[in-house]
């Protein structure tokens, strides 16, 4: 099931897609963040798309890039309309059944992804586009916007995992991390680096190559 509000016929704008918190976080800097990032999404002529919700950063972010003069499409789950978490107030605002079809529609819609502090929806949906972009399922771009410095843990995490040997050295071009709003609305909305798709370059280990 989709519904969709207030989109013109044949209207073709360049969304970013941008995944962050439905709470706003314990200090001001993260609100800060978000609302500089819509502003400067607003003044790149640049679309936003979303969750659709209204609280936490999700909510800032979409209200920013309006009061700039900018335009949001919220892609929202039906249950969250029913808790009453929708942004009423969007440029268009589509609803879909599952979770599923919310990250799908949200991919589709977007040329690149920009990724402000938020908890495990934020991971979810960040961790499955970098998957799609390893697989060669897709080529958009991803990058964490870090002023804040809130994902300096999870790029140690990154680093541990290439060294361990479960990302290969090559996949870290996909984890861009910017620090100025500018930066990140720079690389999201520029092509993806050419990474050769993981299911090309598989690391077959045999059961004897194991226990030898």
């Amino acid at each position: 099931m989709c519904q969709a509000w207030g989109m013109s016929a044949g209207e073709v704008v360049r969304n970013v897609c941008v995944y962050c918190g439905s709470s706003s976080g314990n200090g001001p800097e993260f609100a800060a963040e978000a609302l500089a990032l819509g502003q400067a999404l607003a003044s790149q002529n640049l679309g936003l798309v979303y969750g659709g919700g209204r609280v936490g950063l999700m909510g800032l972010v979409a209200d920013s890039v309006l009061d700039n003069g900018g335009q949001v499409h919220g892609i929202i789950p039906e249950h969250l309309v029913k808790a009453e978490t929708a942004h009423q107030g969007l440029t268009s605002l589509e609803m879909v059944a599952t979770m599923h079809e919310r990250k799908a529609r949200m991919e589709e819609l977007a040329v690149g992804f920009i990724v402000l502090p938020g908890g495990f929806g934020t991971f979810d949906e960040v961790f499955e586009i970098l998957t799609w972009n390893q697989l060669g399922l897709i080529s958009k771009p991803v990058v964490f916007l870090d002023g804040t410095g809130y994902y300096a843990p999870l790029f140690d995490a990154f680093d541990h995992m290439i060294a361990a040997g479960f990302v290969k050295e090559n996949y870290r071009a996909l984890l861009n991390r910017a620090t100025s709003v500018d930066e990140a609305v720079r690389i999201a909305s520029s092509p993806a680096p050419v990474v050769e798709g993981k299911l090309i370059d598989l690391d077959i280990t045999s059961k004897k190559t194991i226990t030898s």
